[in-house]
């Protein structure tokens, strides 16, 4: 699944663009990250035990990114505790203002954890995937009300080293929806990253679950071919049926025929999910500025 250092790498290409500058290679994102939050942990973690589950919140890392990593690693009776820690951003599905990507193929189309004995095994590290980057930007400090402002992505598998800060930049800088994303516009930014997965044919147009699966179609319309996708969530936060979901997409792509016979048309439909993780500017920016004032010392 896609994780905060893949959003931050994202951000770190985009910014280094933008300032001229070589960026951080993933696997150096990566291992600083690491670094950053077994040191932020050792800043909160000052205190007698006895003190740890009344001091949690307030010892907890305030960056939603660090809150979603301290909150699965507390013990159960402190999480229970202390549910403003709670947060999740990681989903089987990408983000809303993907409701309208271009897929890079020639389609167009509208943490790691602080250790602790009680954590679960780490998932398996993905280091190739089908990949889109999404830009969006927020409003009202509310990362769920957001504005498409980018997104790029491929459904041909990518080395995820070269694959992020490329898309990063292409979807930034040359979605043709958009004018290029200027340096003063990175604070209200936030990225989302989405690695799709678990690709398989459709038996027909209703073959596939809402909220679980992404679709891309493809069909021949009087002659002329026509193709489009949508990312798993779009049709539930757009509170589509299945049916509009469908009829939708086939509009996306470009088909301007009865909208009651849509069933007429003979489509070849292939659903995939999607493991998504999102990222605000604040949030890489703190990171950042820790990096910079590492490389001060």
């Amino acid at each position: 699944m896609a994780t905060v250092e893949h959003c931050l790498c994202c951000f770190e290409a985009l910014v280094a663009y933008h300032e001229r500058r070589k960026p951080m290679s993933l696997s150096e994102i990566e291992k600083s990250w690491v670094e950053y939050i077994n040191t932020v942990d050792e800043n909160n973690g000052d205190g007698d035990d006895d003190d740890q589950e009344a001091n949690v919140s307030s010892k907890a890392p305030q960056i939603p990114a660090l809150r979603r990593l301290a909150a699965a690693t507390l013990p159960s009776s402190t999480t229970s505790s202390s549910t403003s820690l709670a947060t999740s951003s990681s989903s089987t599905s990408a983000s809303t203002s993907s409701s309208n990507t271009t897929l890079q193929s020639g389609i167009s189309t509208p943490a790691t954890s602080i250790a602790s004995s009680a954590s679960p095994t780490p998932p398996t590290p993905v280091y190739e995937s089908p990949l889109f980057v999404t830009w969006n930007v927020v409003r009202d400090s509310d990362d769920d009300d957001v504005s498409l402002r980018g997104c790029i992505g491929t459904f041909e598998s990518q080395p995820l080293s070269s694959g992020l800060p490329s898309y990063a930049l292409t979807s930034a800088l040359q979605d043709t929806r958009f004018h290029p994303i200027s340096r003063a516009e990175l604070p209200s930014l936030q990225v989302a990253v989405t690695l799709l997965t678990d690709f398989e044919p459709a038996a027909d147009a209703m073959d596939w679950e809402l909220g679980k699966h992404g679709l891309r179609i493809s069909f021949v319309y009087r002659g002329r071919r026509y193709g489009a996708t949508y990312l798993p969530d779009v049709a539930p936060e757009q509170g589509w049926t299945k049916e509009e979901t469908v009829v939708s997409l086939m509009r996306k792509a470009g088909w301007e025929g009865n909208k009651s016979r849509w069933r007429d048309v003979e489509l070849r439909v292939v659903r995939y999910q999607g493991k998504k993780e999102k990222l605000e500017y604040e949030e890489y920016k703190a990171w950042r500025d820790w990096v910079d004032g590492k490389k001060a010392e």
